[in-house]
C-alpha cells in the first residue's frame, strides 16, 4: 500500500472510532452519574391490585438503593394502555418506568386494533415477580376438588360462569384455556378488577376465579371460597395444602402471570443494568422473600437479556392463543 493510501485510511479509521467513541460519551457520562433525581415507576392499573402491590414491594428498598426517591404513579385506565403509552413515549434515561402487568403486554398488542404502543417500545430491565394463579370457586358450588368440579360444569353445560379482572387478562385467558383443556363450556363474566371479581365470586353471583393468590388469600383462608388447584408447577409455601394443576387432574394446565420492570427503548445499557443490578440486589433481601411468600409470589433473578427474551417469547404465545380463539377485547 502506498504511504499516501494508508495515511488516508488511517485518519479515516481514526475519525471513525473517535465519532463512535463521542457518540458513546453522552451515554456513559450520564449513567456515570444516574440516578441523580427522583426516578418515577409508572404502574398502568390503580392501587390495591397485583401490579401496585409488587411495585409497592420494591419501591421503597429501591429508593435506598439507588440514593433517590422512587415515586409509584399510579396511571389506570384503557386496560393498561393508558399508563403504557406514558412510558413508550416518555424520554429513555432512567427516569420514567413502566412496572407492567403481563398481560398488558402480551396480549393487548393482539387484543386491541390501533394500540397506541407496541412491545418493541420498551427493553426489559428486571422481573419483578411471577404469580402463580388459584383455581378458586364459591361457597355455594357442591364440590371440593377440580375433578368434581369439572364433572359439576360438564353437567352443566353453558349454566356455570367464570369471572375475570378483565378482557384480554391472565384470567380471562386461562378460563378459555381451561375449558378446551377440561371439555368445559364456562360463560365468561369480565370485571373491572380483582376485587369486583372477587366480591362477587364470594356472594355467589359467579361459579369460579381464576387469579392470583394475593386477591383471595384471606377468602381462602376464613372458606369463604374454597380452593381447588394451583395452576403451577409446584406448591407455593403460602398455601402449602392447595394441590397443583397436575396433582389434582388437569396435568399441563399452568398459568402464571407477571410483573416486571421496562424501560423505554432506548434507554442506555448502564442504565439498564444499573437498575438491574439495584432490583436484584432487592430482590434477594430477607424482608422481600419473606413478604414475597407470604402474598404466594415468585422472585426470578433474572438479566435484562433473559428478561427481554421472555417477554419477547410471551408476547409470541399469548397472541396465538389469542388469535386461535378469536377473542376480542370489550370494557
Amino acid at each position: 500500500m502506498k504511504r499516501r493510501s494508508f495515511v488516508a485510511l488511517a485518519s479515516a479509521t481514526t475519525a471513525t472510532t473517535a465519532l463512535a467513541g463521542a457518540a458513546r460519551a453522552p451515554a456513559f457520562a450520564q449513567a456515570s452519574t444516574y440516578p441523580d433525581k427522583p426516578i418515577t415507576m409508572v404502574v398502568p392499573a390503580p392501587p390495591g391490585g397485583g401490579t401496585d402491590l409488587v411495585t409497592r414491594l420494591y419501591s421503597d428498598l429501591l429508593s435506598q438503593e439507588l440514593g433517590v426517591q422512587v415515586i409509584v404513579d399510579n396511571k389506570g385506565g384503557g386496560n393498561g394502555n393508558i399508563g403504557t403509552a406514558i412510558v413508550a413515549r416518555a424520554k429513555p434515561d432512567g427516569y420514567t418506568l413502566l412496572m407492567q402487568y403481563s398481560a398488558y403486554h402480551s396480549a393487548n398488542p393482539a387484543l386491541i386494533k390501533d394500540l397506541n404502543w407496541k412491545p418493541d417500545d420498551f427493553v426489559g430491565v428486571a422481573m419483578g415477580a411471577v404469580a402463580p394463579h388459584v383455581i378458586v370457586v364459591a361457597k355455594k358450588v357442591p364440590v371440593d376438588d377440580l375433578k368434581s368440579f369439572i364433572a359439576y360444569a360438564k353437567a352443566n353445560p353453558g349454566k356455570l360462569n367464570y369471572a375475570s379482572v378483565g378482557a384480554g387478562s391472565v384470567p380471562h385467558l386461562g378460563g378459555v384455556l381451561l375449558n378446551k383443556a377440561a371439555g368445559l363450556d364456562l360463560i365468561h363474566v369480565p370485571y373491572k378488577g380483582a376485587g369486583p371479581a372477587t366480591a362477587d365470586t364470594v356472594a355467589g353471583q359467579v361459579e369460579l376465579l381464576i387469579v392470583t393468590p394475593p386477591a383471595v388469600s384471606g377468602h381462602i383462608r376464613n372458606g369463604n371460597l374454597k380452593a381447588l388447584a394451583l395452576a403451577s408447577e409446584k406448591r407455593l409455601p403460602a398455601f402449602p395444602d392447595i394441590p397443583t394443576t397436575a396433582e389434582a387432574g388437569l396435568p399441563g394446565f399452568i398459568l402464571d402471570g407477571w410483573f416486571a420492570l421496562f424501560a423505554p427503548a432506548g434507554t442506555p445499557q448502564p442504565i439498564v443494568d444499573k437498575l438491574n443490578a439495584a432490583m436484584r440486589k432487592v430482590g434477594k433481601m430477607e424482608a422481600i422473600v419473606a413478604r414475597a411468600n407470604q402474598l404466594g409470589v415468585v422472585l426470578k433473578d433474572w438479566t435484562p437479556a433473559q428478561m427481554d427474551t421472555f417477554a419477547k417469547g410471551e408476547v409470541e404465545t399469548w397472541g396465538k392463543v389469542i388469535r386461535d380463539n378469536k377473542i376480542t377485547f370489550t370494557e
